[in-house]
């Protein structure tokens, strides 16, 4: 369900589940790590560029498969590709097309160049499903944005367009093509031209040092609250409530 091919230094990384809207489940998040950290240790690669197929990015947690297998530990596939997301030494360019929900949005935090198509979205719908915010975006939103802004954002998951993310610095250009992926491999094939030197360690000096330890240690820290929450009865509710396509009602619940 994930397609990846090198083609002149450029590791092109395809979310091919389209009639889920690219939805992850556990397989792919583990698939998706390994190729990752492959594409980071491998000599041949000087950038990796990741699209999602047909009309979405990613529409997040596939919720069937993530009920199925929740999150139970420190260690469970999601919280792995995050980590080995902030962890990658080579620049990761990201073409967004559609929607970018939940983990789908918030691994666009770790990646270095973001293209929106016009028309893309993205939710963090965290609070709504009775969940707290992942991959770090509760430490690195309130850095681009401030406090009061990150807290409208992720308090009430309200849908962001690729103007407002390209207007508070989380997407780098609004393309009005109707795909941003033609834009972002020209922008992966002029990095390839660059020093390749010069890019790592410019990518070194912009996330390494205090910022990655900052990083590494909030998705641990947000990763015991998550999984404390999803337990929780608001959580439950909200999720079998989306199953069954309708509201959740949180009266009584935490």
């Amino acid at each position: 369900m994930i397609n990846h091919h090198l083609s002149d230094g450029i590791l092109k990384i395809l979310l091919n589940r389209p009639e889920k809207k690219n939805a992850f489940t556990n397989a792919m998040y583990s698939e998706l790590t390994q190729i990752l950290s492959d594409g980071d240790q491998n000599p041949e690669v000087k950038v990796m560029l990741i699209s999602g197929a047909g009309n979405a990015f990613s529409a997040g947690n596939d919720i069937a498969d993530f009920m199925q297998s929740p999150i139970t530990h420190k260690d469970a596939p999601p919280i792995n590709l995050l980590k080995v997301l902030a962890g990658l030494t080579k620049p990761l360019i990201a073409a967004v097309d559609g929607v970018a929900v939940g983990i789908g949005a918030t691994l666009l935090f770790h990646c270095d160049l973001v293209y929106a198509q016009k028309d893309a979205r993205f939710i963090f719908p965290f609070v709504s499903l009775g969940l707290v915010p992942e991959g770090a975006i509760s430490l690195l939103l309130p850095r681009l944005v401030g406090h009061q802004r990150a807290s409208e954002i992720l308090l009430f998951g309200e849908p962001m367009s690729a103007d407002d993310a390209q207007q508070i610095g989380f997407a780098n250009k609004v393309i009005t093509e109707p795909s941003a992926l033609p834009y972002a491999e020209l922008q992966a094939q002029k990095l390839t031209s660059l020093s390749f030197g010069s890019v790592l360690r410019t990518k070194s000096l912009l996330k390494d040092g205090a910022l990655k330890t900052a990083v590494l240690n909030q998705i641990d820290i947000e990763g015991k609250l998550f999984i404390d929450r999803l337990h929780s009865p608001a959580a439950k509710e909200a999720l079998t409530a989306f199953l069954e396509k309708r509201a959740p009602n949180f009266d009584g619940l935490d």
